[in-house]
């Protein structure tokens, strides 16, 4: 593995996903958030800069809007904040869309971004799949990420199977996904973590099924 010049991005861990319908449900909240704490304080301690996001739907909106308590940061991330933190605010799912995020990570040489916060199934997939096409390497937490169950007219899906089931997607091409200790050793160590690809998930993903078929 290669040494990896990275920042840790915090994707909208912001109160509307501690309480109401969007209320992160896999892993539990709680438990997601306590990992996304440690990653703040282990990058703190290995001089990893920290990039905050907040998403904005605007004045009018439901949710996300930012003249309500549910735009706030949780409190322990705001306990955290320093003013090293580079504050961005979001309007799309993906952090690089309609930001100045690539540009700043091209500024101070950032080839890694590390994902933790919310949700699974909106902004962390739209940000790893979008990095792409800016030539930045992604890396996932999986233990300090989360989703929610869905429902709607397409079919319905448990919180547990969305999250699991877009870790092997976002492991198999888009970034390379692992727990928040496993990340704290590859900051420790100035390694990049290690990737799989979509041939050899699919090479294992084919002969998992004729064993189980």
């Amino acid at each position: 593995m290669t040494d990896a010049n990275r920042a840790l991005v915090l994707v909208d861990i912001q109160q509307e996903y501690f309480d109401g319908p969007l209320t992160i449900q896999h892993p539990p909240v709680d438990r997601s958030l306590a990992r996304v704490t440690a990653a703040i304080d282990a990058a703190a301690a290995d001089g990893v800069p920290v990039v905050v996001v907040q998403h904005t739907a605007g004045d009018d909106a439901p949710v996300f809007n930012p003249t309500t308590v549910g735009f706030a940061l949780h409190p322990d991330i705001e306990a955290r904040r320093t003013s090293d933190w580079t504050p961005i605010t979001k309007r799309f799912s993906s952090v690089f869309a309609g930001t100045d995020l690539v540009d700043w990570a091209r500024r101070h040489e950032i080839d890694t971004v590390t994902l933790a916060g919310y949700m699974t199934n909106n902004c962390i997939i739209a940000s790893a799949a979008d990095a792409e096409m800016h030539g930045i390497q992604v890396e996932v937490l999986s233990d300090a990420t989360g989703a929610i169950s869905i429902a709607n007219a397409a079919g319905h899906v448990d919180a547990r199977t969305v999250h699991e089931t877009l870790m092997a997607l976002l492991h198999s091409n888009f970034a390379a996904v692992a727990d928040t200790d496993t990340w704290i050793g590859a900051i420790t160590d100035g390694a990049s973590l290690p990737k799989d690809n979509l041939l050899t998930s699919a090479q294992a993903g084919a002969a998992l099924f004729v064993a189980q078929n």
